[in-house]
Order: C-alpha cells, then structure tokens, then sequence
C-alpha cells in the first residue's frame, strides 16, 4: 500500500491502524484471560455439584430397601441441564442419575479428579470408602457457547467504537493541524513582491522551527532584493547629477565650436548623454515600482494627475497628438500618486515613441478605473507583444527607447493586483496597438487586491 502524500492523512491512518490493532490485541488478550477464569469458574461448579450431590445420593442409596436398582430422577419442570451426573458402585452399575444423563457419555470409573473427553468435561468423586461414586458431566459445547458469547460482547461494542474513534481521530487530526493550513492560507495569499515576514505564533512546537527558516529566508531575499532595488535607484540618482553636467559641457562646447565635425561630434555626445539620462530615470521609476508602498491610505482623483501628464507632454512636443477622454465624475483610487503617474506617462511616451508619426494616441481613463492608451502603427505579432514586458525589450531594436517602459508598467500593474493587457490591432482596428489595466477605484471598493 502506498503511504498517503497528506501528513493529515498519514497521521489518521497511522493512529487508527495502530489504535485498531491495540484494541483487536486487548480483546483477544481479554478473551483468553476470561476463557481461563471460565474454565476455572466452570470447574469449580462441576466439583461443587458433586460434592454436594454425593452425600445426598450416599443417605438415598443406603436407606434404600431394595439395592441395587438404578433410579432416574425425575425433572420437577421443563429445563435445560447443562450439569447431568450419575452415581455408581464398585462394579459400576448406575445408582442414581439425573433426568438428562445419557450413561454413554460417561467413561468407566478411573480414580476421582477432573477428566476430558471430546465432548464433556467430567469430575469424579467417591464414597464410603469407593463404594459409591458419583461422576459430574459438563458438555464442552456449553463452555464454547459461553466464550463466544463473551466474545461477541466484547467485539460487537468494537465495530460501533471503533469507527467513532477513528472519527475522532480525524477530527483531532484535522483540529491539530489547523494552524499549519493557516500558515500556508497566509503563504498562498502572499503576492510575489510580498517578502514579509508569515506570522508563526500559534503553530506547534515541531513546526515552528521551519516556519523561523522560512521567515528568515524571506528576511534574506528581502535583503538581497532590497540591496539590489536600492543600487539601482542610488546609481541612477547618482548619475543624474554628472549627466547634466557633462549634457551641459556638451551644449557649451557646441555653441563654442565652429568646426562642422566637432559640431556634430557633441551633437552626437549629447544626444547620448540624454538617452543615459532616461535610461536612470527609467531605472528609478522600475526601483521605485518594484520596492515601493504603491497603495495609499486616502484617495486620490486620478482624472486631474492625467491632466497634469498630458499638458506636460504636449508643451515637450507632443503638442495636439493626445486625445484624452475623461469620465465626468471624479475617477477616486488609493494608487500612490506617483505611482500612477509614472505607469500613465511611460505608455504614453511609449506610444508617442513607437506609434506612427503625426497621428493620434487616445488615452481614455474610465469611471471604474480602465485606463487604455491606444496608437496607430504596424500590428505586432503574438510573440512580440509577450516579451514587451521584459526588461530592455523593444519591438523595434532600430527605435529609440529604453526598453524599460512597459516593464515598469508591468511591475505596478503586479504590485496592485492588476495586469498589463497589449493587443494588436487595437480594438475595433486593423492596425495599431492598444496597452490597457485597471486601476483600484473607491466605486469598486479597492476590489483590485494589492500591498498596502
């Protein structure tokens, strides 16, 4: 038999084969215990009744007037006799005996004490110096009768315990293990990002071990992931101050130069500089999206910070190439600000960035919190769009961009419990690509799960 996969499973079976087997091994022990205190008990009555029954039959037989004659006692009523005797001389003509005594049974006299044949169990005594004896017969079936009755009444009660013990082993089982399902319910409900330590408190002793390993690995990944999302944001605030720096030596050495090639030449180093300054913004943005607290404890109306985004990008260029459609009642979510405001700026700039030139991105933010960005451009195909939100994946490798845009996105969409869905063709188009996730919104009472 394969042994069960559930320790609940392997704890039941194992205490309720080895509590079976206990109470099976205690029934047959008590069984032939009391099969030997019955045989005692029966011998003692076989004795008793024929030392009893022989003076009697001695002062019937010797105030007889005729002797010699054998004599049956009659029954005074209708019973059984599990005790029959008979009572004979030296030369074993039978006396006196019992109204169910059948002589065949009786075996010849040989010296009194207990004697057994296949079928009875006989005692045998004397009188008057061995000239009247007396033998006692028991049927053997009677005592076997007795034991199994004995027997039944010591099993049958076992076939209705047995089963509400191993029911209530079960339960035991099941009660005891109860705070290790709450353990792994808290790991289950556990996001990704989420390396918290799992409270342990009330699991047994023999359990408690593990869970102090597992909550100290979790300390050490948090560590490790911490240490890592904070060398990123600290190398690419480092950088930003030496970027501007040399972007501006750059700019000067322009304006100073009148040599063509040195001219394109900072041109060049320039233009550079500026994509390694949106590559450690970019790197800032994905630390803070995947290390920050990104649900807040108040709400916040996400339709004024989309106002704010698309005016910025408008006066940076993109004057008239956003349509922006917005509910009439305020779009209220506990988002971090920022948060929200880092996701919706980098698909917007993505699709300015990679959709076709001089055509319209729609971005539209929905009552219950569905925002959508959607531009014209070439379709991409399936496998593409599955790998645009790995780190420094483009869909074009010729385009500019950091490849970090829709990975950043991603990593909040993750860390509030939402998904970043892309298609291609966009909805109700040929052609295009719509980037679209929603938000936690008070109308849906934060119904998006997310770390608070």
């Amino acid at each position: 038999m394969r042994w069960p996969a559930s320790l609940q499973a392997r704890l039941g079976l194992s205490l309720g084969v080895g509590l079976t087997v206990l109470w099976l091994l205690a029934a047959t022990v008590t069984a032939v215990i009391v099969r030997d205190e019955l045989d005692e008990v029966f011998d003692s009555a076989l004795r008793e009744t024929a030392e009893r029954i022989l003076p009697l039959a001695v002062t019937d037989i010797v105030g007889r007037e005729d002797q010699g004659i054998t004599q049956r006692l009659a029954p005074i009523r209708e019973h059984n006799e599990f005790f029959t005797y008979l009572v004979r001389d030296a030369e074993g003509r039978i006396l006196l005996q019992s109204h169910a005594a059948d002589p065949a049974v009786f075996p010849p006299w040989d010296g009194p004490g207990f004697r057994q044949t296949a079928t009875h169990r006989l005692y045998s005594d004397a009188a008057l110096q061995d000239t009247i004896r007396i033998t006692v017969a028991e049927p053997q079936a009677h005592r076997m009768s007795v034991a199994r009755e004995i027997q039944m009444g010591l099993g049958l009660p076992l076939l209705v315990v047995l089963p509400v013990a191993l029911a209530a082993i079960v339960l035991a089982v099941r009660f005891s293990l109860h705070p290790l399902r709450r353990f792994r319910a808290r790991l289950e409900a556990r996001g990704a990002r989420d390396l918290s330590a799992v409270p342990a408190s009330d699991l047994p002793t023999e359990i408690g071990p593990l869970a102090a390993t597992l909550n100290g690995l979790l300390a050490r990944l948090r560590d490790a992931f911490e240490a890592e999302r904070s060398f990123a944001a600290n190398a690419a605030h480092e950088l930003r101050t030496p970027l501007a720096g040399a972007i501006a030596q750059a700019q000067r050495l322009r304006a100073e130069t009148s040599d063509p090639a040195t001219d394109a030449r900072a041109a060049e180093i320039e233009a550079t500089l500026k994509r390694l300054t949106r590559l450690s913004e970019r790197l800032m943005q994905l630390a803070r999206a995947e290390g920050g607290r990104l649900r807040m404890d108040r709400s916040a109306d996400l339709k004024a910070i989309a106002r704010v985004l698309v005016d910025d990008l408008e006066r940076t260029g993109a004057e008239g190439r956003i349509a922006l459609a917005l509910p009439r009642t305020a779009v209220m979510s506990d988002i971090d600000p920022d948060a929200f405001a880092i996701l919706c700026r980098n698909l917007m700039e993505n699709a300015l960035r990679h959709g076709a030139e001089n055509t319209t991105v729609d971005v539209t933010l929905t009552a219950d919190g569905l925002l959508s960005v959607a531009n014209d451009g070439p379709v991409l195909p399936r496998d593409t769009l599955d790998r645009l939100t790995a780190r420094f994946e483009r869909a074009n490798a010729s385009t500019d961009g950091s490849g970090l845009g829709l990975a950043i996105v991603a990593a909040i969409a993750e860390r509030i419990g939402s998904s970043l869905v892309l298609k291609s063709p966009r909805p109700g188009g040929f052609s295009g690509f719509e980037a679209s996730l929603r938000l936690p919104t008070d109308d849906l009472g934060s119904g998006v799960g997310g770390d608070a």
